[in-house]
């Protein structure tokens, strides 16, 4: 409620004199020195409002008038103030003139109460009451306007907390707590959808709602006609004293339950004080792990203490499980000890709740600090097998950013087994690698390296990635730094010049069943081919394709048919065209003859001259592939490139 208050200079006091010795000199008119007004709000009419002015007279005695708007014309409404705030109720103290309703208006000046005791302006600004404007004085039941005065008049501080749906999702609301000039605290509590002839007790709990605790302060049940319900909070169930100040710093929550005789069944439910959240939050995805049906969330909501509410939501989670989480040290990828345990997943709702404080080891935690932790969630399929995950999910500074880069993973021994590496950029600039190839055989483990150079030019192991596993063709590895100890960024690794090898297994490493450029290295889609045709050896043709590198080099692939097993069959660009004839400016890989390819980056012509992939398209030369290291003199392919194709 609004207190308008001002101050009036008093005016000269003006005398009236007259003729007759038996008329007073004169007579003192009473000035107004001081008035305050107190705001008086609708009860069952929404479009009945207005105020009380309160008028400090010069003579000790206080004019109180009241103004209405939308009062129904003829009507006459008796008006009282009466002791104690309006969310408590109390008796009559005084009688105030009755509100004209065609008006709106009414005036009494007083300065005693009811019972005769004397009342001062001063003791009005003061006073722990409140007003009641009724319908009518046959029906005193219906309120038309309401509103507290003197001490329990409202500061227009306010606190709003959320109450979330918990058994019913239509019914929610809000509790707001309005400070009151003598530091109590009117608690007003509106829900929506709450059921007609309902009544709903409510309580102040202490602890967060996710931790859950004991009543901490009875509130007036919420009228499932109305959805409201009033309270004035003036002390704890327990008798301790409780301001305003105290409530909005409590460490507590509110519970509104179905009704008094099912306190189990809660309609809605928020945390309040320094609980409540700042509106700060972060959102993890927990991605399926041994169930392709169950993923969901977890998300992060800061307190005003600067604590965490914890809230994880599964999808399909099978109903009666119980399913429980904790926050892991490092990455999923490489796997660490639990740093803090979580509520368990409830399988019916697929929700849990935990209020982040400390570490399981007592170590204080904040929100700031969770949300750049390097750590992980695993939620379990049950206290009894741990070991199942249903979903899993990297956390803080391990989150993903929504930065990815993939790389074709190609057939090399088997053509069956392909796949893709994938590149995900973590908040902290380091890297998920995901590999995921198709058809590896069951029981197998694929160990996995990226190697320096292109794969056409072979290099040495920089970084050792998780083994593929067979079962599942999946392989999941964090990259910090290099083998050799160096620190490798996210952006480091997608401008790599280098090459992912996956192998047969540990055993078999010269066996490769996945090979791709990664990095600067891999290709940007653009291709140009040339034919190389029949020359010296009837049978034998084919071609060479150009493809572009990220870095503005070139793969060149030569594929030619009917090549004899196990020849190898040298080839170069030579200066001219074919017809013309020159000698050699670059040197291709041998062609084997077994596979009929050969693959080579180009980059630099044998005289070191720079050579893109641009430049081979504007080339004057043409390609020869010989029959062998012996007998170069022999052509099996030979076809024109650049400017001459």
């Amino acid at each position: 409620m609004k207190i308008i208050k001002s101050t009036l200079l008093a005016l000269p006091f003006l005398f009236m004199t007259a003729c007759d010795s038996d008329d007073d000199a004169g007579m003192n008119m009473p000035v107004q020195e001081d008035m305050t007004t107190f705001e008086l709000k609708s009860v069952s009419d929404p479009s009945i409002m207005g105020e009380a002015t309160f008028i400090k007279n010069s003579d000790n005695t206080v004019t109180i008038e009241l103004e209405l708007d939308g009062t129904p014309s003829g009507g006459m409404h008796p008006a009282h103030i009466h002791y104690n705030t309006a969310a408590e109720g109390g008796d009559i103290a005084l009688t105030l003139g009755t509100v004209d309703g065609s008006t709106g208006m009414s005036s009494v000046t007083v300065n005693t109460l009811d019972d005769g005791s004397s009342i001062t302006y001063a003791e009005l600004l003061n006073f722990d009451g409140y007003i009641n404007v009724h319908a009518s004085a046959d029906d005193l039941g219906t309120l038309v306007a309401q509103g507290d005065i003197g001490q329990n008049a409202l500061t227009g501080e306010m606190m709003a907390y959320d109450l979330n749906s918990v058994a019913n999702p239509d019914i929610s609301g809000s509790a707001t707590f309005y400070e009151r000039m003598n530091g109590e605290t009117l608690i007003s509590v509106m829900l929506m959808n709450t059921p007609a002839g309902g009544s709903h007790p409510g309580h102040i709990h202490m602890n967060t709602a996710a931790e859950g605790g004991g009543i901490a302060l009875t509130l007036t049940p919420v009228d499932g006609d109305t959805g409201m319900s009033m309270t004035n909070a003036a002390m704890l169930d327990d008798g301790t004293m409780v301001t305003y100040d105290d409530l909005i710093d409590y460490d507590g929550y509110i519970n509104i339950h179905a009704s008094a005789d099912d306190l189990a069944t809660l309609v809605a439910q928020g945390d309040i004080g320094q609980n409540a959240l700042t509106g700060e939050s972060m959102a993890y995805d927990l991605n399926s792990v041994a169930n392709p049906d169950i993923s969901g969330s977890a998300t992060f909501y800061e307190r005003m203490n600067g604590e965490t509410l914890i809230s994880v939501m599964l999808m399909n989670t099978p109903a009666g499980g119980s399913h429980p989480g904790h926050i892991h040290m490092n990455t999923a990828a490489e796997g660490g000890g639990i740093a803090l345990t979580l509520t368990p997943v409830n399988g019916d709702t697929g929700m849990s709740m935990t209020n982040a404080a400390m570490l399981d080891d007592g170590t204080m935690v904040t929100y700031d600090d969770l949300i750049d932790y390097d750590g992980y969630i695993n939620i379990h399929a049950s206290a009894d097998d741990l070991a199942t995950l249903v979903a899993q999910g990297d956390i803080g500074q391990n989150a993903l950013t929504g930065e990815m880069m993939a790389y074709d993973l190609n057939s090399v021994a088997n053509p069956d087994i392909s796949g893709s590496a994938t590149f995900y950029e973590r908040m902290n600039g380091e890297t998920l690698i995901s590999v995921m190839l198709m058809n590896t055989p069951a029981g197998g483990s694929h160990p996995g390296h990226i190697h320096m150079n292109t794969a056409a030019e072979g290099g040495g192991i920089a970084l050792t990635l998780t083994p593929v596993n067979g079962d599942t063709g999946m392989s999941m590895t964090n990259a910090a730094m290099l083998d050799d100890g160096t620190m490798v960024t996210y952006d480091d690794l997608i401008d790599y010049d280098g090459y992912i090898n996956i192998h047969a297994s540990a055993d078999d490493l010269a066996t490769l069943v996945a090979q791709g450029d990664i990095g600067q290295n891999a290709l940007t889609g653009e291709t140009t081919t040339y034919s190389l045709a029949t020359v010296d050896v009837a049978g034998i043709s084919g071609s060479v394709m150009f493809s572009e590198r990220m870095n503005g080099e070139a793969l060149a692939t030569i594929m030619l048919m009917n090549t004899p097993n196990g020849g190898m069959h040298p080839a170069h660009i030579h200066m001219n065209d074919a017809a013309t004839g020159g000698g050699i400016l670059f040197t291709f890989n041998s062609v084997d003859g077994t596979t009929g390819m050969s693959k080579t980056n180009v980059s630099i012509l044998d005289d070191g001259t720079s050579f893109m992939y641009d430049d081979v398209l504007t080339v004057n030369g043409y390609v020869n592939v010989h029959l062998s290291a012996d007998n170069l003199g022999t052509l099996v392919a030979q076809g024109n490139i650049g400017i001459n194709d």
